[in-house]
């Protein structure tokens, strides 16, 4: 009987410690499926729809670089937090480490790339001119000589708006801080033209603009394409977003946020 009792002493405490080992295990576990996924800070001006701009519900930031980004920094798994800065304020802020990444329809140029790195490009837009409705005597860029124009700052709008003025002095360019404050200005007669990027104009006319703003002309500097910008050299995050969207797009991913935003890709 004793020996018989030592066994089930022995059984029990052997017991005991498996499942306290057990226990432990399924408690590293729990803590390892509870540990925060690392946060991307993104930048971005939040005033460009169909890119970026808040919702009339809740606030909520939405829009196709918006769904871009957050579907990157899930591939990645990371959490993705965004900031909305004046797009001037963007290359200085992501210099500074203020933000990881920003992203905000902006196109790769030669300047641009000196100062921050890109990703690879992830949108093909170009430039078009809008008018007021009424307007006849505009079609082409040589037609903006001499005449007022609007433009968002620091954006290739405003660039080609400044080179029309150099060509010709008479010309005016009036800088916006939104592209939307742009669009205002000319519906109530202030300017006669605006340059921005085509689709940007596009979801303008068929949402607030319609019936008062009209495109003219052909897509110019149809070239230009869109990146995300990071910090000079900050090789980790860049090629993370980079991987990310290779991945997006190999899983259809990036087609389903483009179908969402813009229809069928052409």
């Amino acid at each position: 009987m004793k020996k018989f009792g030592k066994l089930l002493l022995i059984g029990v405490l052997t017991m005991g410690l498996a499942l306290s080992v057990i226990g432990c295990a399924e408690k590293d576990a729990d803590n390892k499926a509870a540990a925060p996924k690392p946060v991307l800070k993104v930048g971005s001006e939040t005033t460009y729809p169909p890119f970026e701009f808040a919702s009339d519900q809740g606030g909520e930031y939405i829009g196709f670089d918006m769904d871009l980004i957050r579907a990157i920094g899930a591939a990645e798994g990371y959490d993705v937090k965004i900031t909305t800065l004046g797009f001037d304020a963007l290359i200085p802020a992501v210099q500074a480490g203020n933000i990881d990444c920003c992203i905000s329809a902006m196109t790769i140029k030669e300047d641009r790339a000196k100062v921050i790195d890109f990703s690879k490009p992830y949108f093909q837009a170009g430039l078009i001119i809008a008018v007021d409705q009424k307007t006849e005597n505009i079609n082409t860029l040589d037609d903006l000589k001499g005449k007022r124009l609007a433009a968002e700052v620091a954006t290739t709008g405003l660039d080609t708006s400044n080179k029309i003025k150099a060509q010709d002095p008479k010309t005016s360019v009036k800088v916006f801080d939104s592209v939307g404050e742009a669009f205002m200005e000319l519906e109530k007669g202030g300017v006669d033209a605006v340059i921005n990027d085509m689709p940007v104009t596009a979801y303008y006319i068929d949402t607030k603009g319609k019936d008062k703003v009209k495109m003219v002309g052909q897509v110019f500097a149809a070239d230009d394409k869109y990146g995300i910008g990071v910090k000079k050299g900050n090789t980790e995050v860049l090629n993370k977003i980079n991987s990310g969207l290779d991945k997006i797009k190999a899983n259809g991913e990036y087609d389903k946020i483009y179908k969402k935003w813009f229809g069928e890709q052409k």
